[in-house]
């Protein structure tokens, strides 16, 4: 499942500043994983991670899925290169996510909706629910969307810290369903060619959310983008 070379993106358990580091697994053995120094994707520079830092993993799989697993850190060994070592809890102790079928969960999250050449002026609204895949947009009563035409979405991703992180995805409006029983209409949209960079943080998101719900006796669902 996890194989030497694959890339992990990393973060501190407890993570106000919002830090993400990447790297890759240099060696792997029974409960450890061997990495070379993680990098700040923010800054550029070199991590230095203190022993028993607590730590998130995202791991990128195959095209069908991605995993997320904690760890801590070890200490450290030099080889051919430095390295630091990772707790790892085995393939069974990872978070597997099947990409083709996200996490979606019902949550409302703050958007705003640009056009790409001008058909409409932008407005704002929430999401009725969202994926790693796309999303599920409340739509105002004075707007709509097109189905098949592609947009700019900005969202507002509050974290558990209390801070809010702010992406920007070109989407591709899938469908537009009618609102029953007075609801208004929800546009369905698909995020069109994002990195994996973006994908880990929806996914993140969308498992802390989903995390969540569940302490409060309600379930996410399944999602095929």
């Amino acid at each position: 499942m996890l194989k030497i070379g694959d890339m992990i993106n990393l973060e501190p358990s407890n993570n106000p500043k919002g830090e993400k580091y990447r790297c890759r697994v240099v060696e792997k053995k029974e409960n450890k994983l061997y990495i070379d120094y993680p990098v700040n994707v923010k800054t550029g520079k070199t991590v230095f991670l203190l022993n028993g830092t607590q730590l998130k993993a995202f791991v990128t799989g195959d095209s069908t899925s991605a995993y997320f697993f904690d760890t801590s850190v070890l200490g450290r060994v030099k080889q051919n290169i430095p390295m630091i070592v990772l707790s790892f809890p085995g393939d069974d102790g990872m978070y597997k996510i099947q990409r083709r079928q996200y996490v979606r969960v019902e949550t409302p999250v703050d958007i705003a909706i640009h056009s790409l050449h001008g058909e409409f002026k932008p407005f704002v609204s929430i999401t009725h629910d969202i994926s790693a895949g796309g999303a599920s947009i409340i739509l105002p009563s004075s707007k709509t969307l097109t189905a098949g035409v592609d947009i700019h979405t900005h969202f507002v991703l509050p974290t558990l810290a209390d801070e809010y992180q702010y992406v920007t995805f070109k989407s591709h409006v899938i469908r537009i369903v009618e609102g029953k029983n007075g609801e208004r209409n929800k546009a369905s949209i698909k995020f069109v060619n994002i990195s994996d960079t973006d994908r880990q943080l929806l996914i993140k998101f969308c498992f802390e959310r989903q995390l969540l719900l569940k302490k409060k006796g309600i379930h996410a669902n399944e999602f095929d983008k």
